[in-house]
Protein backbone atom coordinates (compact mmCIF):
# COMPACT_ATOMS: atom_id res chain seq x y z
CA UNK A 1 0.00 0.00 0.00
CA UNK A 2 2.24 2.39 -1.28
CA UNK A 3 1.97 6.06 -2.52
CA UNK A 4 1.62 6.09 -6.14
CA UNK A 5 4.24 6.21 -8.12
CA UNK A 6 2.90 5.51 -11.57
CA UNK A 7 1.03 7.65 -13.84
CA UNK A 8 -2.48 7.48 -12.85
CA UNK A 9 -3.89 8.58 -15.77
CA UNK A 10 -5.18 4.75 -16.84
CA UNK A 11 -5.83 4.30 -12.86
CA UNK A 12 -8.40 7.14 -12.63
CA UNK A 13 -10.94 5.58 -15.16
CA UNK A 14 -10.91 1.90 -14.18
CA UNK A 15 -14.52 1.52 -16.02
CA UNK A 16 -11.91 0.80 -19.47
CA UNK A 17 -10.79 -2.31 -17.71
CA UNK A 18 -14.16 -3.64 -17.72
CA UNK A 19 -17.07 -3.42 -15.07
CA UNK A 20 -18.71 -7.06 -15.17
CA UNK A 21 -22.30 -7.89 -13.09
CA UNK A 22 -20.18 -10.85 -11.59
CA UNK A 23 -17.91 -8.13 -10.28
CA UNK A 24 -20.50 -6.49 -9.38
CA UNK A 25 -22.09 -8.80 -7.10
CA UNK A 26 -19.29 -9.80 -5.65
CA UNK A 27 -18.51 -6.30 -4.17
CA UNK A 28 -21.92 -5.97 -3.22
CA UNK A 29 -21.87 -9.22 -1.13
CA UNK A 30 -18.76 -8.21 0.17
CA UNK A 31 -20.12 -4.89 1.53
CA UNK A 32 -23.01 -7.03 3.37
CA UNK A 33 -20.76 -9.28 5.43
CA UNK A 34 -18.49 -6.73 6.32
CA UNK A 35 -21.22 -4.33 7.32
CA UNK A 36 -22.88 -6.83 9.24
CA UNK A 37 -20.10 -7.14 11.96
CA UNK A 38 -21.03 -3.60 13.19
CA UNK A 39 -24.83 -5.13 13.73
CA UNK A 40 -24.34 -8.69 15.38
CA UNK A 41 -23.38 -7.73 19.02
CA UNK A 42 -26.74 -5.62 19.18
CA UNK A 43 -29.33 -7.68 20.03
CA UNK A 44 -26.95 -9.84 22.17
CA UNK A 45 -25.88 -6.92 24.03
CA UNK A 46 -27.71 -8.35 27.20
CA UNK A 47 -26.44 -11.90 27.02
CA UNK A 48 -22.35 -10.64 26.25
CA UNK A 49 -22.81 -7.64 29.01
CA UNK A 50 -23.65 -10.46 31.61
CA UNK A 51 -20.99 -13.43 30.79
CA UNK A 52 -18.35 -10.43 30.84
CA UNK A 53 -19.85 -9.32 34.07
CA UNK A 54 -20.91 -5.99 32.80
CA UNK A 55 -24.19 -4.17 34.65
CA UNK A 56 -27.52 -3.50 32.65
CA UNK A 57 -26.21 0.46 32.58
CA UNK A 58 -22.85 -0.72 31.31
CA UNK A 59 -24.16 -2.95 28.46
CA UNK A 60 -25.05 0.08 26.04
CA UNK A 61 -21.14 0.75 25.67
CA UNK A 62 -21.29 -2.62 23.67
CA UNK A 63 -23.13 -0.60 20.58
CA UNK A 64 -21.61 2.63 21.67
CA UNK A 65 -17.79 1.40 21.34
CA UNK A 66 -18.81 -0.64 18.24
CA UNK A 67 -20.21 3.03 17.08
CA UNK A 68 -17.53 5.10 18.16
CA UNK A 69 -14.93 2.70 15.85
CA UNK A 70 -16.89 3.25 13.03
CA UNK A 71 -17.27 6.87 13.23
CA UNK A 72 -13.55 7.49 13.87
CA UNK A 73 -12.47 4.55 10.81
CA UNK A 74 -14.87 6.96 8.38
CA UNK A 75 -12.96 9.98 9.56
CA UNK A 76 -9.22 8.65 9.79
CA UNK A 77 -9.33 5.41 7.41
CA UNK A 78 -11.96 6.58 4.50
CA UNK A 79 -9.88 9.11 3.57
CA UNK A 80 -6.56 6.20 3.19
CA UNK A 81 -8.54 5.78 -0.18
CA UNK A 82 -7.87 9.02 -1.98
CA UNK A 83 -3.88 8.17 -1.16
CA UNK A 84 -3.22 4.48 -0.80
CA UNK A 85 -3.94 1.64 -3.49
CA UNK A 86 -7.47 0.67 -3.01
CA UNK A 87 -7.44 -3.28 -3.87
CA UNK A 88 -4.44 -3.70 -0.95
CA UNK A 89 -5.89 -1.49 1.43
CA UNK A 90 -9.67 -3.27 1.68
CA UNK A 91 -7.86 -6.36 1.56
CA UNK A 92 -5.71 -5.59 4.88
CA UNK A 93 -8.21 -3.99 6.54
CA UNK A 94 -10.50 -7.45 5.51
CA UNK A 95 -7.70 -9.53 7.00
CA UNK A 96 -7.02 -7.19 10.47
CA UNK A 97 -11.33 -7.05 11.53
CA UNK A 98 -11.25 -11.02 10.79
CA UNK A 99 -8.52 -10.68 13.88
CA UNK A 100 -10.14 -8.58 16.13
CA UNK A 101 -13.51 -10.83 15.98
CA UNK A 102 -11.32 -13.66 17.00
CA UNK A 103 -10.89 -11.91 19.81
CA UNK A 104 -14.34 -11.21 21.01
CA UNK A 105 -15.67 -14.87 22.05
CA UNK A 106 -12.44 -15.48 23.92
CA UNK A 107 -12.60 -12.11 26.14
CA UNK A 108 -13.44 -12.93 29.90
CA UNK A 109 -12.97 -9.27 30.64
CA UNK A 110 -15.18 -6.39 29.57
CA UNK A 111 -11.77 -4.47 28.72
CA UNK A 112 -10.32 -6.29 25.58
CA UNK A 113 -14.14 -7.25 24.74
CA UNK A 114 -15.05 -3.38 24.58
CA UNK A 115 -11.79 -2.52 22.79
CA UNK A 116 -11.75 -5.19 20.14
CA UNK A 117 -15.55 -4.73 19.08
CA UNK A 118 -14.26 -1.15 18.85
CA UNK A 119 -11.20 -1.67 16.58
CA UNK A 120 -14.17 -3.75 14.39
CA UNK A 121 -15.84 -0.39 13.87
CA UNK A 122 -13.04 0.98 13.20
CA UNK A 123 -11.76 -1.52 10.44
CA UNK A 124 -15.41 -2.39 8.92
CA UNK A 125 -15.28 1.02 7.18
CA UNK A 126 -14.00 -0.73 4.26
CA UNK A 127 -17.31 -0.99 3.26
CA UNK A 128 -16.70 2.42 2.86
CA UNK A 129 -13.93 2.52 0.86
CA UNK A 130 -15.88 -0.78 -1.58
CA UNK A 131 -18.79 1.65 -2.58
CA UNK A 132 -16.71 4.42 -4.38
CA UNK A 133 -14.09 1.88 -5.54
CA UNK A 134 -17.15 0.69 -7.60
CA UNK A 135 -18.02 4.32 -8.18
CA UNK A 136 -14.80 4.40 -9.94
CA UNK A 137 -14.73 1.28 -11.57
CA UNK A 138 -18.62 2.42 -13.00
CA UNK A 139 -19.24 4.59 -16.62
CA UNK A 140 -20.94 7.75 -15.50
CA UNK A 141 -24.12 6.61 -17.25
CA UNK A 142 -24.67 3.60 -15.08
CA UNK A 143 -22.73 4.90 -12.17
CA UNK A 144 -25.90 5.25 -9.90
CA UNK A 145 -27.60 1.90 -11.27
CA UNK A 146 -24.15 0.37 -9.48
CA UNK A 147 -23.95 2.03 -6.64
CA UNK A 148 -27.65 1.12 -5.79
CA UNK A 149 -26.85 -2.24 -6.45
CA UNK A 150 -23.75 -2.40 -4.49
CA UNK A 151 -25.59 -0.42 -1.99
CA UNK A 152 -28.52 -2.87 -1.73
CA UNK A 153 -25.39 -5.74 -0.89
CA UNK A 154 -24.54 -3.56 2.12
CA UNK A 155 -28.79 -2.87 3.60
CA UNK A 156 -29.23 -6.47 3.05
CA UNK A 157 -26.31 -7.02 5.63
CA UNK A 158 -27.35 -4.10 7.63
CA UNK A 159 -31.15 -5.57 8.05
CA UNK A 160 -30.22 -9.25 8.21
CA UNK A 161 -27.08 -8.88 10.98
CA UNK A 162 -29.99 -8.23 13.63
CA UNK A 163 -32.28 -11.57 13.34
CA UNK A 164 -29.07 -14.02 12.19
CA UNK A 165 -27.28 -13.04 15.07
CA UNK A 166 -30.25 -13.78 17.34
CA UNK A 167 -31.06 -16.99 15.82
CA UNK A 168 -27.28 -18.21 16.22
CA UNK A 169 -27.18 -17.42 19.48
CA UNK A 170 -30.63 -19.17 20.02
CA UNK A 171 -29.57 -22.15 18.61
CA UNK A 172 -25.15 -22.12 19.65
CA UNK A 173 -24.26 -19.07 22.14
CA UNK A 174 -23.25 -15.77 21.23
CA UNK A 175 -19.36 -16.51 21.06
CA UNK A 176 -20.91 -18.39 17.11
CA UNK A 177 -21.30 -15.62 15.57
CA UNK A 178 -18.19 -13.41 15.43
CA UNK A 179 -16.04 -17.14 15.00
CA UNK A 180 -18.37 -17.55 12.13
CA UNK A 181 -17.67 -13.64 10.94
CA UNK A 182 -14.35 -14.36 11.01
CA UNK A 183 -14.13 -17.11 9.03
CA UNK A 184 -15.93 -15.45 6.44
CA UNK A 185 -13.50 -12.79 6.52
CA UNK A 186 -10.76 -14.62 5.86
CA UNK A 187 -12.10 -16.26 2.92
CA UNK A 188 -13.49 -12.88 1.81
CA UNK A 189 -10.48 -11.03 1.52
CA UNK A 190 -9.09 -14.18 -0.35
CA UNK A 191 -11.91 -13.63 -2.97
CA UNK A 192 -11.68 -9.42 -3.01
CA UNK A 193 -7.07 -10.00 -3.73
CA UNK A 194 -8.16 -12.14 -6.61
CA UNK A 195 -11.24 -10.00 -8.27
CA UNK A 196 -10.60 -6.63 -7.35
CA UNK A 197 -8.75 -4.54 -9.64
CA UNK A 198 -6.35 -2.02 -8.68
CA UNK A 199 -6.32 1.33 -8.25
CA UNK A 200 -3.85 4.22 -8.08
CA UNK A 201 -5.83 7.13 -7.07
CA UNK A 202 -3.69 10.34 -8.62
CA UNK A 203 -3.53 12.46 -5.09
CA UNK A 204 0.09 13.39 -4.11
CA UNK A 205 -0.78 15.19 -0.75
CA UNK A 206 -0.32 14.06 2.31
CA UNK A 207 -2.54 12.58 5.08
CA UNK A 208 -2.14 15.10 7.00
CA UNK A 209 -2.82 17.51 4.34
CA UNK A 210 -5.87 14.79 3.75
CA UNK A 211 -7.38 15.27 6.80
CA UNK A 212 -7.14 19.20 6.86
CA UNK A 213 -8.80 19.17 2.90
CA UNK A 214 -12.11 17.43 4.80
CA UNK A 215 -12.57 20.89 6.75
CA UNK A 216 -12.84 22.22 3.34
CA UNK A 217 -14.56 19.84 1.60
CA UNK A 218 -17.56 20.16 4.53
CA UNK A 219 -17.41 24.05 4.79
CA UNK A 220 -17.45 24.41 0.87
CA UNK A 221 -19.26 21.84 -0.88
CA UNK A 222 -23.03 22.29 -0.77
CA UNK A 223 -24.37 18.99 -1.82
CA UNK A 224 -22.39 17.39 0.79
CA UNK A 225 -23.94 19.82 2.99
CA UNK A 226 -27.52 18.87 2.13
CA UNK A 227 -26.94 15.48 1.55
CA UNK A 228 -25.48 15.04 4.66
CA UNK A 229 -28.46 16.48 6.57
CA UNK A 230 -31.10 14.69 4.50
CA UNK A 231 -29.89 11.78 5.86
CA UNK A 232 -28.97 12.28 9.14
CA UNK A 233 -32.62 12.97 9.47
CA UNK A 234 -33.66 9.37 7.85
CA UNK A 235 -31.12 7.67 9.47
CA UNK A 236 -32.02 9.11 12.68
CA UNK A 237 -35.50 8.30 12.07
CA UNK A 238 -34.62 4.58 10.83
CA UNK A 239 -32.56 4.23 14.37
CA UNK A 240 -35.04 5.24 16.35
CA UNK A 241 -37.46 2.65 14.30
CA UNK A 242 -35.06 -0.06 15.29
CA UNK A 243 -34.11 0.64 18.64
CA UNK A 244 -37.86 1.36 19.86
CA UNK A 245 -40.13 -1.63 18.09
CA UNK A 246 -37.59 -4.75 19.93
CA UNK A 247 -38.52 -2.76 23.05
CA UNK A 248 -42.57 -2.51 22.54
CA UNK A 249 -42.75 -5.81 21.54
CA UNK A 250 -40.85 -7.35 24.50
CA UNK A 251 -43.85 -5.59 26.35
CA UNK A 252 -46.95 -6.35 27.30
CA UNK A 253 -49.39 -6.83 25.81
CA UNK A 254 -47.38 -8.24 22.87
CA UNK A 255 -44.68 -10.63 25.03
CA UNK A 256 -41.94 -11.33 21.78
CA UNK A 257 -39.23 -13.35 22.22
CA UNK A 258 -36.15 -12.64 21.19
CA UNK A 259 -36.70 -15.37 18.22
CA UNK A 260 -40.02 -13.55 17.07
CA UNK A 261 -37.99 -10.63 17.65
CA UNK A 262 -35.68 -11.87 14.94
CA UNK A 263 -38.97 -12.97 12.65
CA UNK A 264 -40.01 -9.22 12.86
CA UNK A 265 -36.68 -7.65 11.91
CA UNK A 266 -36.56 -9.29 9.05
CA UNK A 267 -39.19 -7.46 7.04
CA UNK A 268 -37.42 -4.59 6.58
CA UNK A 269 -35.30 -6.72 4.26
CA UNK A 270 -37.50 -6.31 1.72
CA UNK A 271 -36.51 -2.31 1.54
CA UNK A 272 -33.29 -3.17 -0.15
CA UNK A 273 -34.92 -3.34 -3.21
CA UNK A 274 -35.08 -0.01 -3.17
CA UNK A 275 -31.16 0.74 -3.83
CA UNK A 276 -30.90 -0.54 -7.18
CA UNK A 277 -34.27 1.38 -8.16
CA UNK A 278 -33.08 4.71 -6.21
CA UNK A 279 -29.65 3.68 -8.66
CA UNK A 280 -32.19 4.16 -11.44
CA UNK A 281 -33.69 6.99 -10.80
CA UNK A 282 -31.00 9.29 -9.95
CA UNK A 283 -29.16 8.14 -13.58
CA UNK A 284 -32.10 9.66 -15.20
CA UNK A 285 -31.93 13.05 -13.62
CA UNK A 286 -35.08 12.99 -11.22
CA UNK A 287 -33.50 12.82 -7.60
CA UNK A 288 -34.69 15.84 -6.37
CA UNK A 289 -38.30 14.97 -6.30
CA UNK A 290 -37.49 11.11 -5.71
CA UNK A 291 -35.37 12.90 -2.50
CA UNK A 292 -38.56 14.11 -1.52
CA UNK A 293 -40.99 11.11 -1.96
CA UNK A 294 -38.52 8.69 0.08
CA UNK A 295 -38.87 11.02 2.89
CA UNK A 296 -42.46 11.09 2.83
CA UNK A 297 -42.94 7.66 2.94
CA UNK A 298 -40.30 7.22 5.81
CA UNK A 299 -42.15 10.10 7.79
CA UNK A 300 -45.78 8.90 6.83
CA UNK A 301 -44.90 4.96 7.45
CA UNK A 302 -44.55 6.33 11.01
CA UNK A 303 -47.98 8.43 11.22
CA UNK A 304 -49.59 5.20 9.70
CA UNK A 305 -49.23 2.75 13.08
CA UNK A 306 -51.59 5.21 14.60
CA UNK A 307 -54.79 4.23 12.81
CA UNK A 308 -54.37 0.76 14.35
CA UNK A 309 -54.96 -0.08 18.15
CA UNK A 310 -55.78 -3.63 18.09
CA UNK A 311 -52.35 -5.96 18.80
CA UNK A 312 -52.44 -8.03 15.74
CA UNK A 313 -53.35 -5.43 13.33
CA UNK A 314 -50.76 -2.93 15.14
CA UNK A 315 -47.79 -5.44 14.38
CA UNK A 316 -49.26 -5.73 10.92
CA UNK A 317 -48.98 -1.94 10.58
CA UNK A 318 -45.59 -1.90 12.58
CA UNK A 319 -44.29 -4.90 9.61
CA UNK A 320 -45.44 -2.60 6.77
CA UNK A 321 -44.36 0.78 8.41
CA UNK A 322 -40.71 -1.20 8.64
CA UNK A 323 -40.79 -2.03 5.43
CA UNK A 324 -41.77 1.58 3.97
CA UNK A 325 -38.97 3.41 5.82
CA UNK A 326 -36.08 0.74 5.21
CA UNK A 327 -37.48 1.78 1.58
CA UNK A 328 -37.23 4.90 2.03
CA UNK A 329 -34.04 5.54 3.79
CA UNK A 330 -31.93 3.19 1.43
CA UNK A 331 -33.35 4.81 -1.61
CA UNK A 332 -32.09 8.20 -0.29
CA UNK A 333 -28.77 6.85 0.87
CA UNK A 334 -28.50 5.98 -3.14
CA UNK A 335 -29.46 9.56 -3.81
CA UNK A 336 -27.25 11.06 -1.94
CA UNK A 337 -24.21 9.01 -2.74
CA UNK A 338 -24.73 9.21 -6.27
CA UNK A 339 -25.38 13.41 -6.08
CA UNK A 340 -21.74 13.03 -4.02
CA UNK A 341 -19.62 10.74 -6.90
CA UNK A 342 -20.77 13.24 -9.41
CA UNK A 343 -18.19 15.48 -8.36
CA UNK A 344 -14.50 15.23 -8.24
CA UNK A 345 -13.17 11.76 -8.13
CA UNK A 346 -10.05 12.50 -6.54
CA UNK A 347 -11.92 13.64 -3.66
CA UNK A 348 -14.53 10.73 -3.52
CA UNK A 349 -13.68 8.45 -0.94
CA UNK A 350 -13.20 11.49 1.70
CA UNK A 351 -16.44 13.25 0.66
CA UNK A 352 -18.33 9.87 1.41
CA UNK A 353 -16.38 9.23 4.62
CA UNK A 354 -17.73 12.48 5.73
CA UNK A 355 -21.40 12.14 4.47
CA UNK A 356 -21.51 8.63 6.32
CA UNK A 357 -20.04 10.08 9.42
CA UNK A 358 -22.61 13.04 9.64
CA UNK A 359 -25.66 10.39 9.18
CA UNK A 360 -24.20 7.85 11.16
CA UNK A 361 -24.41 10.12 13.95
CA UNK A 362 -27.78 11.04 13.09
CA UNK A 363 -28.42 7.36 13.54
CA UNK A 364 -26.98 7.55 16.73
CA UNK A 365 -29.03 10.61 18.29
CA UNK A 366 -32.11 8.86 16.74
CA UNK A 367 -31.42 5.86 19.17
CA UNK A 368 -30.89 7.61 21.82
CA UNK A 369 -33.63 10.03 21.39
CA UNK A 370 -36.12 7.04 20.58
CA UNK A 371 -35.44 5.00 23.85
CA UNK A 372 -35.93 8.31 25.92
CA UNK A 373 -38.93 9.08 24.09
CA UNK A 374 -40.39 5.86 24.02
CA UNK A 375 -39.89 5.50 28.45
CA UNK A 376 -41.24 8.73 28.48
CA UNK A 377 -44.20 8.52 25.90
CA UNK A 378 -44.72 5.34 24.94
CA UNK A 379 -45.14 4.56 21.25
CA UNK A 380 -46.56 7.95 20.48
CA UNK A 381 -44.19 10.01 21.53
CA UNK A 382 -41.56 7.87 19.87
CA UNK A 383 -43.63 7.56 16.37
CA UNK A 384 -43.83 11.25 16.39
CA UNK A 385 -40.48 11.94 16.37
CA UNK A 386 -40.11 9.36 14.14
CA UNK A 387 -42.41 11.22 11.64
CA UNK A 388 -40.65 14.12 12.15
CA UNK A 389 -37.19 13.90 11.37
CA UNK A 390 -38.07 12.87 8.10
CA UNK A 391 -40.47 15.50 7.29
CA UNK A 392 -37.61 18.24 8.77
CA UNK A 393 -35.63 17.05 5.98
CA UNK A 394 -38.45 17.20 3.33
CA UNK A 395 -38.99 20.83 4.45
CA UNK A 396 -35.41 21.67 4.33
CA UNK A 397 -35.23 19.72 0.91
CA UNK A 398 -37.96 22.03 -0.68
CA UNK A 399 -35.50 24.81 -0.29
CA UNK A 400 -33.28 23.45 -2.72
CA UNK A 401 -32.13 25.27 -5.99
CA UNK A 402 -32.39 23.00 -8.78
CA UNK A 403 -30.41 23.54 -12.23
Amino acid sequence: MNKPTSSPASSEHPEHEGLTPHLVMVIATACGLIVANLYYAQPLAGPISAALGMSASQAGLIVTMTQMGYCLGLLLIVPLADLLENRSLIVWMTRLVMLALLVLPFSSHPVPFLLAIGLVGLLSVAVQILVPFAAHLAPEAIRGRVVGNVMSGLMMGIMLARPVSSFVAQFFSWQTIFLLSAGVMLALSIVLQRVLPQRIPITQSSYRDLLLSMVHLLTHTPVLQRRAFYHACMFGAFSLFWTVTPLLLAGAPYLFSQGKIALFAFVGVAGAIAAPIAGRIADKGWTWPASLAAMGIASLAFLSTWLFHQPGLFVLALCIAGVAIDFGVTANLVLGQRALYVLAPEHRARLNGLYMAIFFLGGAAGSALGAWTYAHGGWIWASTLGAALPALAFLVCLTEKRT
